[in-house]
């Protein structure tokens, strides 16, 4: 019997006038129940086609043992971010300043200073050529990751904290130069790097909490006032208006959201020569991942409860998402599109189906809330970080703990696995940036 060797199989023998065929992964485990096949159908001397899609065409290694403890932030670090190929990593810190880690060295590379309060929230464009922080002053600023220095001045308008930045995804727009920043004072805003310019976004009457900017080219916009809204981006008009939590909208997520941040950069660690390349292969990317279905948005909301919305097909939600003891902090699809994991400060972190919202499992292992999650690029594994100042890596297939990693003495505020797969970085209340490898 001839059998593709790509398939890896391990058992073929004779059962009565059978000839069974089990595939397995890499690992030995089973991929779904044996095949029994007819001898008389199958015979020795035939061919036979056996058709595999698999999950990912990389495998991710689990992390398992901390690679280095680097110390330099003088407060506790508030977010940790990879590049979008992977190459680079930037942290936000309470001590005001934005910090470039050298990755080889693991040691700093530029501390970039300017910023007039605790740096909340930081963002890569999706080309790798910015990173914008935003604070608790309501400034946000660009620094240029190959340099270390500020990308113009500082950008201000708005009149409290910055809750979240999410840039134009590269299919639409290269190179990137705008994005859009979500702030406590009820305000979203749009800006141009390059032509200085912003536009406002308002109609929440409440503080915005969360932003994401979709792959079809608007921008989503979630709230305290309970809703989440749609907005064009050329003049800020508002599009639709998504209604269904209780309470507060904590969380969004996008079922494209793995190839809206690594743009044109896959696993193989490609770089290109010029914005126009970069375009179109972010834009095969996208296209690829999105398929016919409509982009997938998910909220998470101080209610206990998660939607799951089709905003282009439905202003009603597609399913609400109920298990949670407490509020949703955190909710991220994997890179694959087919799962959605949410993070709650009931201790737990629940897997949903990326496409129905139906429930799947809960990981229970953390003994605090859990503040923050990350998926693996392969979309196997899961890595949550915790107020119980440790990290978890979560493993989809089995639905059991991969891989626990104490070693922060303080709570862990941000995690990041890195898009190439190969390293996770955590920071926390303990002022260090820890990167973990497998």
């Amino acid at each position: 019997m001839e059998i593709d060797t790509d398939t890896v199989v391990e058992e073929r023998r004779v059962i009565i006038n059978n000839v069974m065929c089990l595939l397995t992964d890499p690992d030995g485990a089973p991929l779904g129940a044996p095949m029994y096949l007819p001898q008389n159908i199958v015979s020795v001397e035939k061919a036979l086609p056996i058709v595999c899609q698999p999950q990912a065409v990389f495998r991710i290694r689990p992390v398992s043992r901390c690679s280095a403890t680097i110390s330099g932030h003088g407060e506790a670090v508030l977010s940790v971010s990879f590049s979008p190929d992977g190459r680079q990593l930037a942290s936000g810190s309470g001590d005001t300043t934005v910090r470039f880690w050298d990755l080889g060295t693991q040691t700093p590379m530029y501390t970039c200073t300017g910023h007039k309060n605790w740096v909340l929230c930081i963002e890569w464009s999706p080309d790798g050529k910015y990173l914008a922080s935003g604070s608790k002053s309501g400034e946000l600023i660009c620094w240029d990751p190959q340099t270390g220095k500020q990308s113009g001045n500082a950008l201000t308008g708005h009149k409290k904290w910055i809750t979240g930045i999410s840039w134009e995804p590269v299919h639409l727009n290269a190179p990137c130069r705008r994005f859009v920043s979500a702030s406590k004072d009820g305000d979203a805003r749009i800006w141009d790097v390059s032509l200085k310019k912003c536009i406002v976004l308002s109609g929440h009457t409440l503080a915005v909490t969360c932003v994401k900017w979709g792959g079809d080219g608007v921008i989503y916009t979630g709230s305290q006032d309970c809703t989440i809204k749609v907005w064009e981006t050329t003049q800020g008009k508002l599009i639709r208006e998504l209604k269904g939590h209780a309470h507060w909208v904590n969380s969004l997520a996008l079922s494209t959201e793995y190839v809206l941040r690594t743009g044109a950069f896959d696993h193989t660690g490609k770089h290109y020569s010029s914005p126009e390349e970069m375009k179109k292969v972010a834009l095969e990317r996208y296209k690829s991942m999105r398929g016919n279905a409509p982009e997938r948005l998910v909220s998470g909301s101080d209610d206990f409860t998660m939607y799951l919305w089709e905003p282009f097909v439905n202003k009603h939600p597609k399913t609400r998402m109920t298990g949670h003891q407490q509020l949703v902090n955190h909710v991220y699809f994997s890179p694959d599109g087919q799962w959605i994991a949410s993070a709650s400060f009931d201790k737990s972190v629940k897997i949903w189906n990326g496409n129905t919202g139906k429930f799947v499992t809960a990981f229970r292992g953390h003994v605090g809330p859990v503040y923050r999650i990350s998926w693996s690029a392969d979309s196997r594994l899961l890595l949550s970080g915790s107020k119980d100042s440790t990290l978890k890596v979560w493993d989809i297939r089995t639905r059991k703990l991969k891989q626990d990693l104490p070693g922060h003495a303080d709570e862990v505020f941000s995690v990041d696995w890195s898009p190439d797969g190969e390293k996770v970085a955590s920071g926390g209340k303990d002022k260090v940036l820890k990167l973990w490898m497998g």
